[in-house]
């Protein structure tokens, strides 16, 4: 019944879709009766999702809020038939529009997830495991696993506001990722639609396992057809690529080297983490999670110079804090500007502003184990600096971490038509290599006449940059692709990644082939190919996008008011 009713949909729709107006308002329509959740085609409501937390700007045709895995199904179905015969509807899953490279919009059908698809479905405590819907709030998550002496650790610095759909879309990281990595290290397996409406489910499965998968008259067959031959036919490109980037982090593309093991066992799981939504559509996952100690040991430095901070940098590594965080001198001059925060004098003299803070924090579950690594850690900062403020305190760790916090005062800063974008804001280079990066961005932003402020991990070398620029000036505008083409030719010339944890969306699509080459780029777009031949999902997204695309999709002005309820902070 299903199939004949998607039939007659198709041949009344199919006859009416050249005709732009009015067209998508009759497949709203003809959706809404097939599906449990809501259907909105308001011109408000396109307006509203025509914008993420990105530079760029594409308006929906119209909004879906499903209610079901079924419903989600449904409309891939739909979009798929009507691909079939020529005519695109493209699909973008989002979840609360925190995505900065433009991978949260996009045209077509927009599948708005935190409406319904936003429960916590199950909980073993025993295994240490979750099975969420992708719209389940990650504060939300975070703080029932509390309550069971539980966390997942790769949280983002917007995890108050941010859905696990997209920390998972995005295979975000934050202050914790230095210790226990980023996303995708804390999937365990997802339920996937793809983009003719299948449902899978992915896992590792064993070599044998994967040949009948491969034997399967489905798009799923197709699928590990196409990944299993990508791998089979270049294992020493996939190899030397992924072995070149000497990153900690690294969201570009696809996780090709993650798929298959040496014992040629398979699991699909790292293909889709990090995938914004453009090989399936995220219905369900089950993600591994770490017991949580409310207890740790917060220690904040000051150094003179970036120099006696990287001398140290090695060894503070070595010692694995849970986090390892950097802020710099124009970032808290900035903040005294443009905020009423009251810094510690004996952190932040009046005048006297350290080159460069950093904020080390040690969470191991054993008290004895983590007081002798601390004591550790203070005998080699004492070595180079006596700007240190150490404590145990809660309250205290609270106002400290505040410090690092007002890098908010930045990346919500929006005044006179100037506004902080984030544009070049994730890359992420060799750790030995730290210093250098952030003296060569002070350079970059002295050229353009800009002023600077550095913050982000550390640990890591993942630094957070944002340019106040005003996009409604044609000098402005034509700066974003000056800023953007200087910095990400910087980034590789360090050996770095342009994407660290926020991925490459539409924004940083253009550049991929520079970071891969096109042979890797050529591995990708096979993936893309096997996963959605009419390329249906998310369209544009990672591949597919140049830079006059960009342009065309460039706002004309900035900011972050659909999420100023909840303070953005970063």
């Amino acid at each position: 019944m299903l199939k004949n009713a998607y039939a007659r949909m198709y041949s009344e729709i199919s006859l009416e879709i050249q005709q732009e107006k009015g067209s998508m308002n009759k497949v709203a329509s003809y959706l809404q009766t097939h599906l449990s959740g809501e259907v909105l085609v308001s011109e408000k409501a396109r307006d509203f999702f025509s914008t993420d937390a990105s530079v760029l700007s594409v308006k929906p045709s119209f909004i879906v809020y499903p209610r079901s895995t079924s419903d989600v199904r449904k409309v891939a179905r739909f979009a798929w038939q009507l691909a079939e015969k020529g005519h695109v509807l493209p699909i973008t899953a989002r979840g609360s529009g925190t995505d900065q490279t433009g991978a949260a919009i996009g045209k077509g059908i927009m599948l708005v997830f935190p409406a319904h698809l936003n429960r916590i479905l199950e909980l073993d405590t025993q295994q240490k495991l979750v099975r969420v819907q992708p719209g389940v709030n990650f504060k939300s998550l975070q703080e029932t696993l509390y309550t069971h002496g539980l966390f997942l650790p790769p949280y983002p610095a917007s995890y108050q506001y941010s859905t696990i759909g997209g920390a998972i879309a995005n295979n975000s990281a934050g202050e914790k990722s230095v210790k226990y990595g980023s996303m995708l290290e804390w999937v365990d397996k997802l339920e996937v639609v793809l983009a003719n409406g299948e449902v899978i489910q992915t896992g590792r499965i064993s070599r044998k396992e994967l040949q009948k998968k491969k034997g399967l008259a489905t798009l799923e067959g197709e699928l590990y057809r196409a990944v299993d031959g990508v791998l089979n036919d270049n294992p020493e490109l996939i190899d030397t690529y992924f072995d070149t980037i000497k990153v900690t982090k690294n969201s570009i593309g696809y996780q090709l080297e993650q798929v298959q093991k040496r014992d040629g066992s398979f699991d699909l799981t790292p293909l889709f983490v990090g995938s914004q939504g453009t090989l399936g559509v995220v219905t369900e996952a089950i993600l591994k999670l770490e017991p949580y100690n409310p207890h740790n040991d917060l220690i904040v430095a000051g150094f003179d110079t970036l120099e006696t901070m990287s001398d140290i940098l090695d060894q503070l590594r070595d010692l694995h804090p849970s986090a390892l965080e950097l802020v710099d001198r124009h970032l808290i001059d900035f903040a005294k500007k443009h905020s009423d925060y009251i810094f510690s004098e004996e952190l932040v003299p009046p005048n006297n502003t350290p080159a460069a803070i950093l904020f080390i924090e040690f969470d191991d579950k054993v008290k004895r184990a983590r007081s002798k690594i601390v004591k550790r850690a203070l005998k080699l900062l004492r070595t180079v600096t006596e700007n240190i403020d150490y404590t145990t305190d809660p309250l205290e760790q609270e106002k400290l971490w505040a410090i690092r916090h007002s890098a908010a005062t930045v990346t919500n800063y929006d005044e006179g038509g100037k506004a902080s974008l984030p544009i070049i804001e994730d890359g992420v280079v060799p750790p030995e290599n730290l210093q250098q990066f952030i003296e060569s961005i002070y350079d970059l932003f002295e050229r353009h006449h800009l002023d600077s402020a550095v913050w982000g991990h550390a640990g890591d070398a993942n630094l957070h940059i944002q340019p106040l620029l005003d996009l409604s000036k044609v000098p402005d505008r034509q700066k974003v692709f000056k800023l953007m083409d200087e910095y990400y030719h910087l980034v590789l010339k360090m050996g770095g990644s342009i994407a660290a944890e926020h991925n490459d969306g539409r924004l940083r699509a253009p550049y991929v082939k520079m970071q891969v080459g096109e042979e890797v780029l050529a591995l990708f777009q096979r993936i893309k190919d096997g996963c959605d031949p009419y390329n249906v999902l998310n369209p544009g997204v990672k591949l597919g996008t140049d830079l006059k695309d960009v342009v065309g999709m460039l706002r004309h002005e900035y900011s972050l008011a659909h999420l100023a309820e909840h303070l953005p902070r970063n």
